[in-house]
Order: structure tokens, then sequence, then C-alpha cells
């Protein structure tokens, strides 16, 4: 009887979310568009970048460096005049610009060490960082591959082959996707399960269950697995149709696995959602909460930059938050094909930490429910 309760009261949640025509058209949004948008909109690979180049030289070298600007990662380069340099800067047409001086060529083979100016526009940060490292190497090895008929610098002592895991080209498209199919799920299943309360709330329905034979447990499950479902889902038709399908990246573990390791932070991170919603009064002040509790869960949590490079007492401190155990998990079971022997340990976290944060948010939601 008890789970047949759930079990309805749940199917009742689908249907009011079906019903709140908003919040469901956020979840579709926030799973597709929504993750192609992310994904795509922040790569930091350099593509298609604006150069132009000063050659007073007008060199057989000059020449080879210039055509070895070549896309994707550069536009064609435009010759331009040194006195067109700053205006062009300025209106913004370019990212970089670059002045050889004339006798570049015959310093270069004469040993001297001919200055070259490279003008960058650093309000284009990623392009402007990334594109001078590109552009120092292109010099390099057009230069050695010049004077000494081979690309590379002479008489290394060392010979250095990088090979690249799990991200071969290096494409950043890749990494966004998955991140923020982590993030929606975390965003999205705290806002459901705690919007689900403040509207039982708001349209007075939550006197209807009171009088009901049923326990705040069973009220409380009953919105943990129904929204938990429908954001599991979501996330399951995101990672086939959105990650694999439109962004073409192959997932290498079982994707199995990674939902079941996303429904057990789903079961930490909706009982999070109606525990923030027993201290709010209306949706106003659950918002308000929400962005106090998952900017710090997302920007934290390693998913957007590495933990490693935070304070430690920031790290210890986030050992305590879901996102962190389930942003290991995720990477190391789509990037790298990790398997259970060894992602238990974030399983068993996760696991531990939804137990704590269930049992504090029944216990809240028991007080506020005698206050109603």
């Amino acid at each position: 009887m008890r789970l047949a309760n759930v079990m309805q009261l749940g199917l009742k949640e689908i249907r009011s979310l079906w019903y709140d025509k908003v919040l469901f058209v956020f979840l579709i949004w926030a799973f597709s568009f929504g993750i192609y948008d992310a994904a795509t909109g922040q790569s930091t690979e350099l593509r298609n970048a604006p150069i132009a180049v000063v050659d007073e030289d007008r060199s057989p070298l000059s020449r080879t460096i210039i055509s070895a600007f070549q896309a994707p990662r550069f536009q064609a380069p435009q010759l331009i005049e040194l006195v067109d340099v700053d205006p062009a800067l300025d209106a913004g047409r370019y990212t970089f610009t670059l002045h050889m001086p004339a006798g570049f060529q015959g310093d270069v083979l004469a040993g001297h060490q001919p200055a070259v100016q490279l003008n960058v526009d650093a309000t284009r940060m990623d392009q402007a960082f990334i594109g001078t490292g590109y552009i120092n190497s292109i010099f390099n090895d057009e230069i050695s591959r010049f004077v000494h008929g081979y690309r590379g610098e002479d008489g290394l002592p060392i010979g250095l082959a990088a090979r690249v895991a799990f991200n071969p080209n290096l494409n950043g498209i890749w990494f966004g996707g998955v991140m923020e199919i982590v993030n929606s799920v975390t965003m999205l299943s705290i806002i459901l399960a705690g919007a689900a309360l403040i509207r039982e709330r708001e349209h007075g329905t939550i006197e209807h269950l009171l009088v009901m034979p049923l326990t705040p447990f069973q009220i409380m499950a009953a919105k943990v697995w129904a929204n938990g479902l429908v954001v599991l889902i979501a996330a399951g038709l995101s990672l086939s149709l959105v990650i694999r399908g439109t962004l073409g990246m192959p997932i290498a573990g079982s994707a199995a696995l990674f939902l079941f390791g996303a429904t057990l932070h789903l079961f930490s991170t909706t009982a999070m959602g109606i525990l923030l919603a027993t201290m709010a009064r209306s949706m106003p002040q659950f918002a308000l909460l929400m962005i106090l509790v998952v900017l710090p869960l997302q920007m934290l949590s390693g998913g957007n930059t590495p933990r490693e490079s935070m304070p430690e007492f920031v790290q210890v401190i986030m050992l305590a938050a879901p996102t962190t155990h389930f942003v290991d998990l995720a990477q190391a079971i789509l990037f790298r094909g990790a398997g259970l022997a060894v992602v238990w340990p974030s399983l068993l976290m996760i696991t531990a930490i939804g137990a704590v944060f269930f049992g504090i948010a029944l216990s809240r939601f028991r007080k506020s429910i005698m206050l109603t």
C-alpha cells in the first residue's frame, strides 16, 4: 500500500510537470539546444582567426611564412600597409597583424635576429592567447625549414613525441557537451523537485495531501523518483541524440553505467531541491537560493576547471558535494572508458552524500508540514 501511494503520487508529479508548460519547455531546451549551444559556443579552439600582414620584405621567406597561415585556424591573410594597422585593430577587423620589415630574409640568412612585430587584439582573449602560440610555432618551423631544409630546431638532444589520449583532435566541443549534460542534470533536478513542492504550497494542494493517509516520507519519495526519472530520461536521450548524434562525440565507456551513476546523483540533487524549497516561501526566493547553491556546485566541482588548480581548502570542502564525484565519474566513463572497477569509489561517495541530503531534507520537510 505504501509503495502504491508513492507510485500514484509520483505519477501525479509527472502530470503536473506536463501541464506546467514553462518548466516542460525549459527541460526540453536545456537538454537539446542548451547543450549544443554551450558545447559549440564556448569552444577554446583557434578557428578562422582574422590575420593581416605588413610585408615590407617581399622575399621568398616572407611569402612562405604568409602562406603557412591556413584554414581552419586562420582566415586567408590580408596584405595591408603599415599605416593601416592601428585603424584595422581599432575597428576590430583583425585579431592579429604581423609586420615583417624590409631586409628580413637577409638578416635571417646572415645569422642576425631581426625583430618581427606581432600586434594582438587581446579583447578576443582565447584566440589571442592560443593564436600567439600557433604563430610563434609557424615562424620557428618555416624559418628552420628555409635555413636548414627541415622543420624543427637543430641540435636538440632529445626527440619529444606527444600522443594525445581520449581526444586526439583536441576537440573542445566534446568536453563542453559532456560537462553541460552534467550541469543540466544537476540544475534541472534541483529546479524540478523544488518547484514541485512550492507549486503544491502555492496551489493549496499540500493541505489535501496532509488529510490523506500519507507520510512525509511517501510525499517526498514520490517527488524524488518522479522528477529524477524525468531528468534521467532527458539526459539519456540527450546523450544519444545530441552528444553522440549531433556533436559526433564517441562514447568511450558504458552509457548504462553513466546513467546508473546519474540515478544516484539525482537522489542527492532532488533531495537538495526539496531542502531549498522548504526554506523558500515563493519561487523568486527559491530562484535566489538556487543561484547561491548551483553556481558553486558547477564551478568548483571540476567540470569547468581542474580541481587541482583550486586552493586546497576548496578541494576538501567540495568533497562533500555530489557534483564533484559525479564529474569524476562522467569524465572517467564517457572520455576514458572506465568500468565499474574504476568508478565504484565515486558511486559509493555519491550514494553516501545522497543519503545524508535525503535525511536532512526529510527532517526539514516534516517540520515545514507541521508549520503548515
